[in-house]
């Protein structure tokens, strides 16, 4: 059972409360059920004062008082984490660590409940599914050697997202919103646990979560730029928690369908400056659909009071189709000698024929091509985590051995359309053949076992780890002409490989209230199964720091150095090109130093203020990553690249300052984020215009009135002085942050 020592390492900037709770993660309490504890981090070492590394906890109060959907916006409190934005709702989150790379969050590992959120982890790990963050009730970072415990990529860090727990006691919330852009949310669940026979209780969960919005871009036709999600969960459990082994088996489905007007079409410079919110007509078709399933069967038992395991069956099932513009052909020839959006948007001038039409200029037959993206996913596994605490050679070992099977599967099953633009309205010309542009299969496999022991001898704690993979990963291309693919594989590629992942890291009480820690691990991302040609991502990761905690004042400050024999670039869609999707380049040597400093304080302990709460915190990381050789690289946010070269998309500095007066009826909460400057391209010196993204400061706000026991009034604006700025050059222009979005609700809690 889980011991409960757990603590905040910060403070949301969101947050209402100060950043100390010690039953965030406990089987007390009803909070998530002990049953998870063995996949945190937290949980397994004993808390955060426990860890010798970088660990951040957002608790469900944290969470709360702004309900949040957008995983990027409460991840900005959290040290250590790159963002770029791209629909301005979080749909589509792309969220790096330490510098790992952001593009479609694909460098780190990210879980739900402990089971990976990608829809294939190992075949194509970009994840174009993100569970719905309004519906998460706590969330853990784990960056530094800890992360070992997770895999398969081990450089930036991991995030596991903790779904509501069932209740120990008959519980629910509901919560509805109205807001700009027709904003509509509601989020509700309810849940149990009852006694069936002597020492055994059932429990069950129903939640629901759905957000529409007709979003905040404008086509010149008026055309549809909104989305709706609509997300289910249900649980189902059996708890026996007397007797000489207690145990406890939960069963989790899960399912999340999608609807969104959203396109990769950017605008010109010149275009954001008159407009930054429009949208070119060309782009009105472009629409994702996309569903996910999961089913999620945990079991625990506690062999003795030392002794327990945990072991996880899943499996998820993800099926997308993104219809989007891919390219323009001026003369009219389709697909056949097309331009890309990136190209044109980048050069203008050049391509000034191009962006008439996608400006929309009446055009020609076949003019404007359009890629049915169209893949079906899944991932399935096994995985057991057995933790055994016990006394050796007069030390106290937290031990604890974990070993997962897991196989997925990539399905891509593509093909491109031809239009024409007259008078503001998309016309089919020509329809292509189903299977006609990618026709392919990629499959991964893997047996990945760790081990760790956190000895603890005095005021010195060291903790030992080892991860070990051995993996598979085929790709089967068939020919586009072979729909039914009755030919069998064309072409099939293979990429086979076995890792030893070491860390270590140490810990040292130098008093009640500070700890001093380092450490050192492996870093490793594995390559694509396409890749025969480029070698696996390989990093030597440091950390060292400390955290001072007195009750009232948290700080916390880490200096990281992420040290590169290679660095993968790997070609999606939204790195707007550079080669085909899925083809990888050798980036050598690169350099990723840092640091991350974290302060919350209850100033309302200091000033005596009764039950007047006034939480503040601060949250600043600081971030160089530079290649150290230079080469010449078709892929686009690298291109020919010279020694002290800055790597795109990660700015330097990022500020996130809050702070809030609450009381037991009433509350508000503010917060500002800064992100500094960056460049599109890698490059170094002053950043060209074309390549620039401008610095920003963003303001939210926050405010509650609790009119009676259970029911509460929210309010929230999101970019309270409606800033504007562009999120990012990828993948094709400069798209807009979102503007100032104002949302009213109610929480009811039972």
């Amino acid at each position: 059972m889980l011991r409960k020592k757990t603590r905040l390492a910060c403070l949301l900037a969101s947050c209402s409360l100060p950043a100390f709770a010690d039953d965030v993660f406990t089987a007390d309490t009803n909070e998530p059920a002990y049953i998870l504890g063995q996949i945190t981090v937290t949980g397994a070492a004993g808390g955060i004062e426990n860890v010798a590394g970088s660990i951040t906890v957002l608790a469900p109060e944290d969470l709360d008082v702004q309900a949040q959907t957008d995983i990027l916006r409460i991840l900005r409190a959290v040290p250590g984490v790159n963002i770029q934005e791209e629909e301005g709702f979080g749909l589509r989150p792309n969220i790096g660590l330490r510098g790992s790379g952001s593009d479609r969050s694909a460098r780190i590992a990210l879980m739900e409940d402990g089971v990976p959120v990608a829809p294939a982890a190992y075949a194509a790990p970009a994840a174009y599914y993100f569970p719905s963050a309004g519906r998460i009730h706590a969330i853990e970072v784990t960056k530094g050697p800890a992360v070992i415990r997770y895999g398969p990529r081990t450089t930036g860090g991991a995030i596991n997202l903790i779904s509501t727990p069932i209740p120990y006691s008959s519980a629910g919330k509901a919560e509805a919103f109205l807001g700009d852009f027709n904003r509509q949310r509601v989020h509700a669940w309810t849940g149990t646990r009852l006694t069936v026979a002597d020492g055994l209780e059932i429990g069950g969960l129903i939640e629901t979560f759905n957000d529409k919005s007709d979003g905040f871009k404008v086509y010149d036709n008026g055309a549809d730029t909104g989305f709706d999600v609509d997300d289910i969960v249900a649980k189902f459990g059996l708890y026996a928690d007397n007797g000489a082994h207690p145990w406890s088996a939960e069963l989790k489905y899960q399912t999340r369908d999608e609807t969104s007007n959203q396109t990769y079409l950017g605008l010109t410079d010149a275009d954001f400056a008159a407009n930054p919110n429009r949208l070119y007509d060309s782009g009105s078709q472009d629409v994702m659909t996309n569903r996910n399933e999961l089913f999620q069967l945990t079991h625990q038992i506690d062999m003795s009071a030392d002794l327990s395991l945990t072991t996880i069956i899943y499996r998820t099932n993800f099926n997308r189709n993104w219809y989007k513009l891919q390219g323009v052909n001026a003369a009219g020839g389709g697909a056949a000698g097309d331009v890309g959006l990136t190209s044109i948007l980048n050069d203008p001038v050049t391509y000034a024929a191009e962006l008439n039409l996608l400006r929309g200029v009446t055009s020609i037959d076949d003019s404007l091509v359009i890629r049915e993206n169209k893949r079906k996913y899944f991932g399935q596994g096994i995985q057991s985590i057995l933790n055994y605490d016990t006394d050796l050679l007069g030390a106290a070992h937290d031990l604890t051995l974990g070993i997962r099977w897991h196989n997925d599967e990539e399905d891509r099953f593509q093909k491109e359309d031809a239009y024409r633009l007259q008078d503001g309205t998309m016309i089919l010309t020509t329809g292509g053949a189903a299977g006609s542009q990618s026709n392919r299969v990629s499959t991964g496999g893997a047996l990945a076992v760790f081990v760790e022991d956190r000895i603890e001898l005095g005021a010195w704690q060291v903790t030992g780890g080892l991860r070990f993979e051995n993996y598979e990963l085929i790709r089967d291309d068939f020919s586009t002409s072979d729909p039914a693919r009755a030919n069998g594989p064309a072409r099939t590629r293979k990429n086979t490989d076995t890792i030893l992942l070491p860390a270590i890291s140490i810990l040292y009480a130098a008093s009640n209230q500070l700890d001093l820690l380092a450490g050192v691990h492996r870093g490793f991302a594995i390559p694509g199964p396409g890749n025969t040609a480029s070698s696996a991502e390989e990093s030597v990761n440091w950390e060292a720091g400390g955290r001072y905690d007195n009750g009232y004042l948290n700080l916390e400050a880490i200096a990281f150095f992420n040290d590169y024999s290679n660095l993968l670039g790997t070609v999606t869609g939204s790195t707007g090109g550079g080669g085909n999707i899925g083809d990888q380049f050798d980036g050598g040597d690169v350099d990723v130093k840092g640091l991350e400093f974290s302060a919350s304080w209850d100033a309302s302990s200091t000033l005596e203020t009764g039950h007047l709460e006034l939480p503040v915190s601060l949250v600043y990381t600081y971030t160089r990553a530079e290649f150290k050789t230079g080469f010449d690289s078709d892929y686009g946010p690298w291109g020919e690249v010279q020694r002290g070269d800055q790597l795109p998309y990660i700015p330097v500095h990022q500020l996130t300052i809050s702070g809030g007066v609450n009381t037991e009826r009433w509350g508000l909460n503010t917060t500002a984020n800064y992100v500094s400057e960056a460049r599109a391209s890698a490059g170094q010196g002053t950043i060209p215009l074309n390549q620039l993204i401008d610095a920003r400061w963003v303001f939210d706000a926050s405010a509650y009135v609790q009119i009676t026991d259970g029911f509460r009034l929210k309010a929230r604006v999101e970019n309270l002085f409606d800033e504007t700025y562009a999120a990012a050059r990828t993948p094709a222009g400069l798209g807009p942050g979102k503007p100032r979005e104002a949302m009213i609700g109610f929480e009811l809690s039972f």
